[in-house]
């Protein structure tokens, strides 16, 4: 009775030895991808942890480790533009905590769900709201990259200022209310009939200056023809003409032959 209380007990210790080593375990390990911030007493220090093992003083020193890997953040917001039409947009947001800064985040600003609710949301939000409203709902359409590399720009910057770097933004969709869709359409299907209006205005136009010039052309003919007419032209041509029988009058009473100078006379008037 006494061997086993004895064998219970030292099996106690020992449990308990091998707690207090796993929790006074001098070193830690920062995996692929993160960084390890660095506590004493709760305080963040300059040293930031890279990948691999490291040696720490138990109970004083505390690491909280931090994802440095792109990672991707989707948002639907609504904003305005310059001709106070409302703009809907689907962001996808390609964003890391810069690798060097890690600590600084996280004193300013804590776990990554805080750098997303905090940070991310509302500076996306905000950078769409702000270059939307420089832009009219047909210049977001018609400009999309020129708008894409605002947003792009400005958001880069903002966020820059808190830690983090953005890899790549894009606007997934933007789209508008329905009554605006339906204004579009029209104004397209307008300005379609209007051009197909103007051409057939400008075919008529076309065919009308054919005809004139056709006309043009027909009395230029003429007046050349009437200048070139000459009565040795007319002789010539009435001779070409000529068969070479005398034309045969008939009379009440004889046959009569014209003369060939009469014939040519008469081949002139």
């Amino acid at each position: 009775m006494k061997k086993s209380q004895t064998l219970n007990g030292a099996g106690k210790l020992t449990a308990l030895l091998f707690l207090i080593t796993i929790f006074l375990t001098p070193f830690v390990i920062v995996n692929a991808g993160e960084r390890g911030v660095l506590m004493k007493f709760g305080e963040v220090q300059d040293q930031i942890l890279g990948e691999g093992i490291h040696l720490i003083v138990p109970l004083v020193n505390t690491v909280q480790k931090l994802s440095v890997r792109v990672q991707k953040q989707e948002i639907s917001a609504e904003a305005s533009s310059k001709d106070l039409q409302d703009v809907f947009t689907d962001v996808a947001l390609n964003w890391h905590i810069i690798p060097d800064e890690a600590n600084i985040i996280f004193q300013q600003i804590g776990e990554e769900k805080n750098i997303v609710d905090r940070i991310i949301n509302p500076a996306v939000e905000e950078v769409l709201k702000a270059v939307m409203a420089k832009y009219t709902a047909e210049e977001i359409i018609t400009k999309r990259g020129e708008v894409k590399g605002g947003v792009d720009d400005t958001l880069t910057t903002r966020l820059g200022s808190y830690h983090i770097a953005v890899d790549d933004i894009s606007l997934v969709h933007v789209h508008f209310s329905p009554l605006f869709g339906e204004a579009v359409e029209a104004k397209q299907v307008a300005e379609q009939e209007a051009k197909r209006a103007e051409f057939i205005a400008l075919k008529a136009i076309k065919e009308a200056e054919a005809r004139v010039n056709l006309a043009k052309g027909d009395a230029e003919v003429q007046r050349l023809l009437r200048d070139n007419l000459t009565p040795e032209l007319l002789q010539r041509q009435a001779i070409e003409k000529w068969n070479g029988k005398l034309p045969l009058i008939m009379g009440k009473q004889n046959p009569k032959f014209w003369d060939f100078r009469e014939f040519i006379q008469a081949n002139e008037n």
